[in-house]
């Protein structure tokens, strides 16, 4: 069988490397992790409360449609210009051997131990070649409980649906520590795309395909979260969207 050809980024993107990145990444076997814990969250004000608490109550209102052209509202962010206002930057990394499952990872930034790790239910190369030719739209699906007292991205399981095609389920688990040995040697990677050595002798392809990108994650409500990848360009959409939602 004829080997796979090289993976190209997406369209606009490009790696992107801080200086201090050595040129011959070291062996993951011996690679010590420095990453930090994400910086903990702070008290919401009592301002900030009365302010989410009326915004629900306006978004409970019939939506009018007005006569002129206005921006597109995302789950509480708004389109414009090709990026989304309202949100928190995050960073975000889709890896995985070509023939395997891909796996996401979002960090608060590279630097960071990621907030969530899930297995999604489709191959590394499929998902990386589609979104290589147009739009992707994973949607991340789950039922409610009757008593709710899980964040929406700890749930531990999702049926997903990738461009409207039920695909399979997405699970979460906790960091393994190859995912975390990939988080480290990619630690100065800000956004790009290209292929890594292997963490464990088992992988079949020998190397990690990768894809790191910004994303803008976008609360609509404790039910309903949206990650949007940005594209460096500006020029354009999201290339790919991530909704998880509580049903």
């Amino acid at each position: 069988m004829a080997p796979l050809p090289p993976l190209a980024p997406p369209r606009g993107m490009k790696s992107t490397v801080a200086p201090e990145t050595p040129s011959t990444p070291p062996s993951p076997s011996h690679l010590e992790i420095s990453l930090k814990e994400p910086s903990p969250k702070k008290k919401p004000s009592k301002s900030g409360r009365l302010f989410r608490r009326v915004r629900s109550v306006f978004r409970s209102f019939p939506i009018i449609t007005p006569a002129c052209k206005m921006p597109v509202s995302l789950h509480g962010g708004v389109l414009r210009d090709g990026h989304i206002h309202g949100g928190t930057r995050m960073t975000g990394t889709l890896y995985g051997c070509r023939k395997a499952r891909i796996n996401l990872a979002i960090q608060e930034s590279p630097r960071c131990l990621p907030m969530l790790v899930l297995e999604l239910a489709i191959p590394t190369a499929k998902l990386l070649q589609e979104m290589g030719t147009g739009l992707v739209r994973i949607a991340l699906e789950c039922e409610k409980h009757a008593v709710e007292r899980v964040k929406l991205i700890e749930e531990p399981l999702w049926t997903m649906y990738c461009n409207g095609k039920k695909t399979g389920y997405g699970v979460k688990r906790e960091p393994t520590d190859d995912d975390l040995k990939t988080m480290q040697l990619l630690h100065a990677v800000s956004m790009g795309a290209g292929v890594l050595p292997s963490n464990t002798e088992d992988m079949p392809d020998g190397e990690l395909t990768y894809m790191r990108a910004y994303f803008e994650r976008v609360v609509g409500s404790r039910d309903s979260e949206t990650f949007y990848m940005m594209n460096p360009d500006g020029n354009s959409g999201p290339e790919l969207s991530i909704f998880f939602v509580r049903i």
